[in-house]
């Protein structure tokens, strides 16, 4: 891996907290994702599954966690299960990890190869009633791929059909989305590393670069700072191509004049940041670009302050909404009849700023996070307004990561990077 080991008191501590809240004579079972095929002997690099990192640190394939807190035998109360390493594999795939290994990464102590999973896992659920299958339930999944936990779960219940079924899924949610402080370290680490992709392309953006050559200038910064590249996919959007609000095929020329905007983010050590930034490409904003441009950076600013423990995710975006309302009728984009006569459902503000303001972030770039639970401290969370305006040929979206107080407004992981306009355009011109 690139990055630095990871402290693996996070790992303990993740699972003693899961372990909690499981039912008496519990166990769960988590494995790795798959490695996926592209064609002929080409596979997509290995992303390893949030859920399997976040409870024992091990990133590589091939891996099984099972935790069975009411073990009769205590070595069996956290068990890993390990690809077998030798020789051979060292020189054709390289390092995995020994049992040494992956003790000091996860704090696991009894650690099998994986096909002693088998014999292991019958001994262990004859000891249990219940077992915790890990299903994705996040509110944006849309996963049409059979994964390794799914046909795993399809052969546990044919094999184990008198146990009880019970779901993961529910645990992890409210426990991934408020990070422990060893988390918050590492989403720093990563919105730093964004912070000098960020910087490093303001000295290079001039007009007529394309915006595949900008994506590149973020690639390089990002891997030489130890993160694998970006948290998910960029979007470079410079002129009209900013009204896509998913463009991703960043294949055109930055024209003089036109805006860019960026959202980009990188991601270290599994974790995710996720910024939005929007700049000329001739290093000033027109008189109505700065207009439209301050007034979303006010709306960011304002919703930012509404991110408190207690706040409901729903009542939040209500509130933003009123706050973009306001914004476009002193840009003159909407007039009071376009309020008055709104559709509740889909209110006037929404032709120009028709997606959300915030999601949950963290080892996922959308996380987990139960959306109808009021926010909690150490809750990190987007903010990100835009104004699209199609008929302009500009569209402009600012976006930060924030970390819930107990007191007091959020913490800003990125309030070093440049967001005011004035101070883009100084920094593009010096």
């Amino acid at each position: 891996m690139k990055y630095h080991p990871i402290d693996r008191n996070l790992f303990i501590k993740n699972r003693k907290n899961f372990m909690a809240q499981l039912k008496p004579k519990s166990l769960a079972v988590f494995n790795s994702n798959d490695i996926y095929t592209i064609g002929a002997d080409s596979t997509m690099p290995f992303q390893q599954s949030r859920d399997l990192f976040y409870l024992s640190g091990v990133d590589q394939e091939e891996s099984i966690l099972l935790l069975f807190p009411d073990a009769v035998e205590e070595k069996n109360r956290e068990v890993l299960f390990l690809k077998e390493t030798n020789e051979h594999i060292a020189v054709w795939e390289g390092e995995k990890l020994t049992k040494e290994r992956a003790l000091e990464t996860t704090g696991i102590k009894t650690v099998y190869w994986l096909q002693e999973f088998d014999k292991v896992f019958f001994e262990l659920m004859t000891q249990a009633e219940t077992i915790y299958f890990n299903t994705n339930e996040h509110y944006r999944q849309s996963v049409e791929t059979e994964t390794r936990e799914d046909r795993f779960i399809k052969a546990t219940k044919a094999k184990f059909p008198a146990h009880n079924w019970a779901k993961s899924n529910p645990i992890l949610q409210r426990l991934r989305s408020v990070k422990d402080a060893i988390e918050l370290d590492i989403m720093q680490q990563a919105c730093t590393i964004t912070e000098k992709g960020f910087k490093r392309v303001l000295g290079f953006v001039k007009p007529d670069v394309w915006e595949h050559e900008i994506e590149a200038e973020y690639m390089h910064e990002f891997l030489r700072n130890r993160s694998k590249g970006f948290a998910y996919t960029p979007i470079i959007a410079s002129g009209n191509n900013a009204n896509v609000l998913h463009y991703i095929e960043n294949n055109q020329q930055c024209k003089a004049g036109d805006l860019i905007l960026m959202d980009v983010g990188a991601e270290y050590a599994n974790y995710s940041s996720d910024m939005s930034r929007t700049i000329p490409v001739s290093g000033k904003f027109t008189q109505r670009q700065k207009e439209v441009y301050n007034a979303v950076n006010r709306v960011k600013n304002d919703a930012t302050k509404l991110l408190v423990p207690g706040t409901l995710w729903k009542e939040y975006h209500i509130e933003v909404g009123k706050l973009m309302t306001s914004e476009l009728l002193g840009l003159g984009l909407l007039d009071k009849a376009d309020v008055q006569n709104e559709n509740p459902d889909w209110p006037a503000y929404k032709k120009y700023f028709m997606h959300g303001t915030s999601h949950h972030i963290g080892l996922d770039t959308h996380d987990y996070g139960i959306l109808w639970e009021p926010m909690q401290a150490n809750q990190v969370f987007t903010v990100e307004p835009g104004i699209y305006i199609p008929d302009e040929g500009f569209g402009i979206r600012l976006e930060d990561d924030v970390v819930i107080q107990e007191k007091g407004e959020p913490f800003n992981l990125m309030r070093n990077i440049p967001i005011e306009a004035e101070e883009i355009e100084d920094i593009m011109n010096s």
